[in-house]
């Protein structure tokens, strides 16, 4: 129960895995040059690039071509915002979300929003945050 939107692309496709309903709506990238797993109930929304694969800092072995890579992990129930670069060796926990326009290159406990460049938690979710009956539209 993978629902992909156009345009997709991504370096390899082997090495995304799914793990459950997963919604990844349009322009998204995911630069899989290493695992990157999706839990259950994930929204990915425009525009969301999850990149993988990086470069040498240093400017010679970058000249070389020599680069990294290292696994991303989206827990279940995560909701990413708009526009969103998740970089390599990042994992997202479980019912968290992020901010439209983030950069999340340190690892985001469950349960939080967190948002930014970088992106930081910038709270818990909480009760609070539910919807009231008349708030609801489908």
């Amino acid at each position: 129960m993978t629902f992909i939107e156009p345009s997709f692309h991504c370096d390899y496709g082997f090495n995304i895995h799914t793990h459950g309903f997963a919604f990844l709506n349009y322009n998204c990238v995911i630069l899989d040059t290493s695992p990157v797993h999706i839990g259950a109930g994930v929204f990915i929304a425009p525009g969301v690039c999850l990149a993988c694969s990086g470069h040498a800092i240093d400017p010679v072995q970058r000249a070389e071509g020599i680069g990294s890579s290292a696994p991303i992990t989206i827990e279940d129930r995560v909701w990413i915002g708009a526009n969103v670069t998740v970089c390599g060796g990042v994992s997202i926990g479980e019912g968290s979300i992020i901010g439209a326009g983030s950069t999340v290159t340190k690892d985001i406990p469950a349960g939080v929003i967190a948002a930014g460049v970088p992106c930081k938690v910038l709270r818990p979710i909480t009760e609070a945050d539910k919807l009231k009956p008349e708030e609801i539209s489908f």
